[in-house]
């Protein structure tokens, strides 16, 4: 188990249906994971001091995610309310007129390789921050690439996947729509009907480090992408610090404030 750390692997748990299409193979390994941790440390003015120094890495280990990489199309239709506005000087006066816009966007946009990680064990923010994933690199799945590493097989299916491709689906075409409206001073949406159709799905397992790591009582756990190095996890924050340096950028401020005022 990648989780548990239990190194037994099942047989046939990546045969028949339950074969991925690709992998990605690790380009980093176990010392690169450490030393991007210890690089993620730097310049936090906020991370208590002693938490370098007494903390330790209780678990490190390379993990094949399960990923559903799924081609969605999305059919959008959006209305927007838009304005642009111009000034003239009629004698005395200055006029601004502004004249309002009712535009309508209709359009399909394709996407390609959603990255949904299929794994309930898998924190899903912590996979979506260590992306983009090169997929250029895609190799056709072999268990060659799995020695020295741990697998885990999908336990969260397709059909129960893709509302979360589609949410980011959607709101990439709306982006994209709200793009082509140019040339206007506000533009503000007034209406939007996104239609998202799944076009194909692959299975791949993707390279994560994972480091574990406890200090004062409390359990951090980071990920870093096996393949561009990429690092995502949160930080202790000193209470000291902060407020440290809360007093030292904001009260030359307040006292700056206090002596305009009364000039």
């Amino acid at each position: 188990c990648p989780y548990c750390g239990n190194p037994t692997i099942v047989p046939g748990q990546f045969s028949g249906s339950k074969k991925p299409d690709y992998v990605i193979p690790f380009k980093y390994d176990k010392q690169a994971a450490v030393d991007a941790l210890k690089k993620h440390y730097e310049k936090k003015p906020l991370l208590p001091r002693v938490f370098k120094t007494q903390n330790h890495l209780e678990e490190i280990q390379g993990i094949y995610v399960p990923f559903w990489l799924i081609d969605q199309d999305g059919d959008a239709d959006m209305t927007f309310e838009a304005t642009r506005s111009h000034t003239t000087r009629q004698g005395d006066w200055r006029v601004t007129r502004t004249d309002h816009f009712a535009i309508r966007r209709e359009g399909t946009v394709s996407f390609a390789r959603i990255p949904v990680d299929a794994s309930t064990k898998m924190p899903d923010e912590n996979m979506d921050s260590i992306e983009p994933f090169r997929y250029e690199e895609l190799k056709p799945f072999s268990t060659a690439y799995l020695p020295g590493f741990l697998a885990d097989r999908y336990d969260v299916s397709v059909e129960d996947s893709s509302p979360r491709a589609a949410r980011r689906c959607r709101a990439s075409c709306e982006t994209a729509m709200r793009e082509t409206v140019v040339g206007y001073e506000t533009c503000v949406p007034t209406s939007s009907n996104v239609n998202v159709r799944n076009v194909d799905v692959k299975y791949a397992l993707l390279p994560v480090w994972l480091l574990h790591t406890k200090w004062n009582g409390q359990d951090f756990l980071f990920s870093m992408n096996g393949q561009t190095g990429k690092l995502t996890g949160d930080l202790p924050v000193s209470m000291g610090r902060f407020w440290g340096f809360f007093f030292a950028v904001f009260a030359p401020l307040a006292a700056i404030a206090s002596l305009i005022l009364f000039l």
